[in-house]
């Protein structure tokens, strides 16, 4: 079910009606009915991969009972091994099995070999990256007894299902998530009330910012490049950089204002990424809850930064894996690979991350890591490396041919709305989302509420569905 559909307006409200009116008084009802909620959330979408879902769930939720009861040893550690060859395995078997067949093919040629080797026609289940690493969290941290295993399996399966999150995160810890399920939910008009303003600004983002950027991007990115305006080139992945942010802070948005009208605290996923400063700032701002996952999980096994050499290569294979994790697509890797390139020279710094807020004085340094952000983004959104590489160099060979369509890009009716929004995110870049600071007059507010949503019903396409970007990793 998606978010921007007449099927969830329906779905909310009867869902929230139900659970604080027909579960209030009970904690465990009230976890069956988020639950069935949420399966019936992305059963929607198709019913045949709910028995995925519930299955690896109920596998972790069996596998992390025996962990907890088990002693150091060999059997933990083995059980802890079977959950990661399991999540994982179906992660590769849905998501990458073609791409290694590809890649192992080639080598085959590569050696006078003639393979005959199989292939898959399977469909990608939907947020099977995000549940697996959800699942996947939940093992690791009772392995490393951060917490104890629950013995309810409606607490965990609720956990893993939690339908505001489901299927494009943030990807929530254990130790952070399952706790709320096990303590008693009250009604809180406040934090519903914020809830509501931050789903709004979500779906701004959403069907404004990312649906109106999305034609322009595609017309751009499908020209013939040797052919087009390098300016125009420039204007493409510029779009596509607040394409993909807008869609995807805009559905963490939503989720995180959706789980609010619940009584759940969902982790912040986005903290004004372009307003950082350098890549590593960057990395803290964006996909929050990927990126600490990958440093738990990934970074940090492989000896993290013990000395420098070792740092460098253990960020470049856990921006390797990054970009791997976001589809079965060379473009992915070397995307993930050219940001771990960036991010080694910070490393020679050796100062302190920052954690102050960026101020005017830092535009320069703001504007020089958009610009490099930008460009990595070309490999993100092109279909093949090749393809990336020469949308890059006519950016730069066609950069002086007609300097004048810079005025027809800038009198996009979008290219206004993205400057209103990096404004207002601006001035509120303190706050967790933009509409958290308002004026205290009702009129004002209201009026700004209007405004909003006037604008996201001039956008929204009945005929066309935007699925969100990330639904397919």
């Amino acid at each position: 079910m998606l978010f921007p559909s007449f099927a969830f307006l329906v779905f909310l409200p009867v869902v929230f009606l139900l659970y604080w009116y027909a579960a209030n008084r009970d904690l465990r009802l009230q976890n069956l009915f988020i639950l069935l909620a949420s399966y019936v959330f992305y059963g929607w979408w198709d019913a045949r991969f709910l028995a995925l879902l519930i299955g690896s769930s109920l596998l972790d939720f069996l596998l992390a009972l025996a962990i907890d009861r088990s002693h150091p040893g060999r059997r933990k550690k083995t059980l802890l091994v079977l959950s990661l060859v399991a999540n994982l395995g179906v992660l590769a078997l849905f998501k990458y099995f073609n791409f290694f067949r590809e890649g192992l093919e080639g080598l085959m040629l590569g050696l006078g070999m003639r393979p005959d080797l199989p292939t898959l026609d399977l469909i990608l289940p939907i947020g099977i990256s995000f549940y697996t690493f959800q699942s996947l969290s939940y093992t690791i941290d009772v392995y490393r007894g951060r917490l104890k295993a629950t013995p309810r399996p409606v607490e965990f399966l609720a956990f893993v299902s939690l339908f505001p999150q489901l299927v494009a995160g943030p990807i929530e810890r254990a130790v952070d998530l399952l706790p709320q399920f096990q303590a008693p939910r009250r009604f809180d008009r406040a934090q519903a009330t914020d809830g509501l303003r931050q789903m709004l600004w979500g779906f701004f983002k959403k069907m404004v910012i990312a649906d109106g950027c999305g034609p322009i991007v595609d017309r751009i990115f499908d020209s013939p490049v040797d052919s087009t305006p390098g300016l125009t080139l420039f204007f493409g992945a510029f779009f596509f950089a607040f394409q993909i942010y807008g869609d995807f802070s805009g559905y963490s948005d939503i989720a995180i204002g959706c789980a609010r009208l619940f009584g759940f605290r969902l982790s912040r996923n986005f903290a004004y990424p372009y307003f950082s400063r350098d890549i590593p700032e960057f990395w803290r701002r964006w996909h929050i809850s990927l990126s600490s996952w990958f440093r738990d999980n990934v970074y940090m096994p492989l000896g993290g930064w013990r000395n420098k050499l070792g740092r460098f290569r253990n960020i470049m294979i856990t921006f390797a894996v990054s970009g791997l994790w976001h589809g079965a697509n060379w473009t992915f890797v070397t995307w993930g690979l050219l940001h771990g390139a960036y991010y080694l020279p910070t490393i020679l710094r050796d100062d302190r991350a920052r954690r102050d807020d960026p101020s005017l004085r830092d535009l320069p340094a703001i504007a020089v890591t958009f610009l490099l952000v930008v460009l990595a983004w070309v490999f993100f959104r092109a279909p093949g490396v090749a393809q990336a590489l020469a949308y890059l160099k006519y950016m730069l060979l066609h950069a002086a041919l007609h300097p004048g369509i810079v005025l027809y890009w800038m009198k996009q009716h979008v290219t206004w709305l993205i400057v209103a929004m990096v404004l207002l995110e601006w001035k509120s870049r303190q706050r967790p989302h933009a509409l958290a600071l308002l004026p205290r007059s009702p009129v004002f507010r209201w009026a700004i509420y209007t405004f909003i949503t006037l604008l996201i019903l001039l956008y929204m396409d009945v005929q066309t569905t935007h699925e969100f970007i990330y639904f397919q990793f």
